[in-house]
Parts: C-alpha cells; sequence; structure tokens
C-alpha cells in the first residue's frame, strides 16, 4: 500500500526530506506522494517517517494503491537496485545497458 496525503496537509515541509524514496513531492496545492516511489519505507525504516513526523496525522494508506508487504520490499529492491525511481516506463532494461534508449520527459 502507498501512503497518500490528504488535502488536511499544513505544507509545513517536514515529511518531504524524511522519505529515502523521494516519493514526496510539492503538488499544485500541497504535498503528494508518488505511490510507484512509495514502499511505506519498507526496507529502510520498521515505520513510515512521513507520519511519524506529520504534526496534523494526514498521511493515511491509500485504498488507491493496496500492496502487501512483500510487493513494497519487491518495489524497495527495484528502486535501490536501479538507483532511480520506479515508473512504467522504468520498467525496462536498466540504464547503460545496450538496449535502454533516453525518454523524453
Amino acid at each position: 500500500m502507498a501512503l497518500m496525503i490528504t488535502d488536511e496537509c499544513i505544507n509545513c515541509d517536514v515529511c518531504e526530506p524524511e522519505c529515502p524514496n523521494q516519493a514526496i513531492y510539492m503538488g499544485v496545492e500541497i504535498y503528494e506522494i508518488d505511490p510507484d516511489k512509495c514502499t511505506e519505507c519498507v526496507g529502510h525504516f520498521d515505520e513510515p517517517q512521513c507520519m511519524q513526523v506529520c504534526p496534523v496525522d494526514c498521511i493515511p494508506v491509500n485504498p488507491a494503491h493496496v500492496e502487501t508487504r512483500e510487493t513494497l520490499w519487491q518495489k524497495y529492491q527495484r528502486l535501490t537496485k536501479s538507483g532511480q525511481s520506479l515508473s512504467a516506463a522504468d520498467e525496462g532494461p536498466p540504464l547503460g545497458t545496450p538496449s535502454a534508449a533516453p525518454t523524453a520527459g
């Protein structure tokens, strides 16, 4: 399960630097969490660090991205193995392999 930030967020900036996967970013109005990068800190910590530091308790589990602990662990392994964020476009060969082609962003 990836986490999400609700509209109760006060933009206090404490969650973003706590995320080991750099899944938290400033959205249009409030901070948001990229579900492709969020592992709920599995592989890094025992508990999600953003939830621990949030002063308004606005970071629940995202019901649209239900994942098991094993799935989160596999995502962590993909993220740390490639050293990059995980997205649908990144699921191909790692950078530096002959078949990897640059993508426009």
